[in-house]
Parts: C-alpha cells; sequence; structure tokens
C-alpha cells in the first residue's frame, strides 16, 4: 500500500512540474534580448514591427517558434542570404534571449485591401475543398495568433509582401528544412497566385 502511494505522489509531482513555466535559463531573458538586437532593427523594426513589407515582423511571434527559425538560420538548415553570418557569433542562449525579447512586444495590426477581403477569409476560415486546401485557422487560430506550444507561428499582423513570398517558397520547394514546412509545401502548392495575394492581405489585418 505504501510502495503504491509513493507511485502516485511521484507521479502527481512530474505531473506538476510539467505544467510549470520554464526557469529563465531554459525559456530566455527579455531584457538580455534586448541589447542584443540593435543591428536587427534595420529590417525588423526597434519593437520587431518591419517597416518594409519584405522583411517580417517578430513582435509578438510566438517564442518556440522564433526559436526553431533563429536555430534553423545559424545551423544554415533554412537559408536566408540576408542573414548569413548575422547569428554566428550568438551562443544558443542568445538565441533565447532573442526570441523572449520579440515574443513580448505587441504586434501591430494593418489592414486588408478590400478586393483580396472576399476570398482572404475564405480560404483562411474554409480553405478551399475544391482544390484540397485546409482552412489556416487549423494551426494558425481563428485570429492569427498561431499555436504556441505546437510552435506555429502567429501571422496576425505579418506583412503582406513577406508572407507572399513565404508562400510562394513552399509552393515551389524552396524553403524546406523540417515539419512543419513540409504540411505547408502539400498546401501551398496547391494555391494559385491570387489565393496567396489574397490570404496574405487577409492576414496583414486578421485580428
Amino acid at each position: 500500500m505504501k510502495f503504491k502511494l509513493l507511485i502516485i505522489f511521484i507521479s502527481s509531482t512530474l505531473l506538476i512540474g510539467a505544467g510549470k513555466e520554464p526557469t529563465i535559463n531554459e525559456k530566455g531573458d527579455a531584457e538580455s534580448g534586448k541589447k542584443l538586437v540593435a543591428t536587427c532593427a534595420a529590417c525588423h523594426g526597434e519593437d520587431g514591427n518591419s517597416l518594409a513589407g519584405i522583411w517580417p515582423s517578430l513582435a509578438g511571434q510566438n517564442y518556440k517558434y522564433l526559436l526553431k527559425q533563429l536555430r534553423l538560420v545559424k545551423s544554415g538548415e533554412r537559408e536566408i542570404v540576408e542573414m548569413v553570418g548575422q547569428l554566428d557569433n550568438l551562443s544558443d542562449q542568445d538565441l533565447k534571449d532573442i526570441s523572449a525579447f520579440y515574443s513580448d512586444q505587441k504586434n501591430k495590426i494593418g489592414q486588408v485591401k478590400i478586393d483580396k477581403l472576399e476570398l482572404g477569409k475564405k480560404l483562411y476560415y474554409s480553405g478551399n475543398l475544391d482544390k484540397g486546401v485546409p482552412a489556416c485557422t487549423a494551426c494558425h487560430s481563428p485570429r492569427g495568433l498561431g499555436n504556441a506550444p505546437a510552435a506555429y507561428p502567429l501571422l496576425s499582423g505579418q506583412q503582406p509582401d513577406y508572407v507572399a513570398k513565404a508562400l510562394r517558397d513552399y509552393r515551389s520547394g524552396e524553403r524546406l528544412n523540417e515539419d512543419p514546412s513540409k504540411i505547408m509545401i502539400s498546401i501551398a502548392y496547391k494555391l494559385d497566385d491570387n489565393e496567396i495575394e489574397a490570404l496574405s492581405s487577409f492576414v496583414h489585418g486578421l485580428h
């Protein structure tokens, strides 16, 4: 009986511990990250809200997604010409701190182009059954907040030019490193240019 109670106690303790917030070392320190992003501002803005459409906004982005992408870029598995060498001298803790800083910022929401609204909304919330395109809400949530535990990115307010480029890169297979990019490739290759433009504009104003 005592042995069974001990097992129950240990199991309960592990479950409780599993639900705790990560320590700063595990999750990253936003204040430390703020000191590391000075050179990032030229493309991504001082607070992570990009001013140029081709550069992604990082403000408010899900921490796990940011960290995963920074690690992929640093390792060379995800190739971004403009990022070559930018992360070479940073430790993994630095990448965590940078991710923590940007994830703590507030993302700015843009506006949907009127002529893109109807198609973008339909694709985002309902997909296209005839073409086998699933609704974006399944992974990115109805408000475009993504799925933080699964490291699926926030899309709300994202720059439309960047989203369009990402979808075209997925469609062509140029952007391929590891899941979930394989999932996105299987979806994006079914989208035509008009659908990509509509979706990109729609998420820019989604909130």
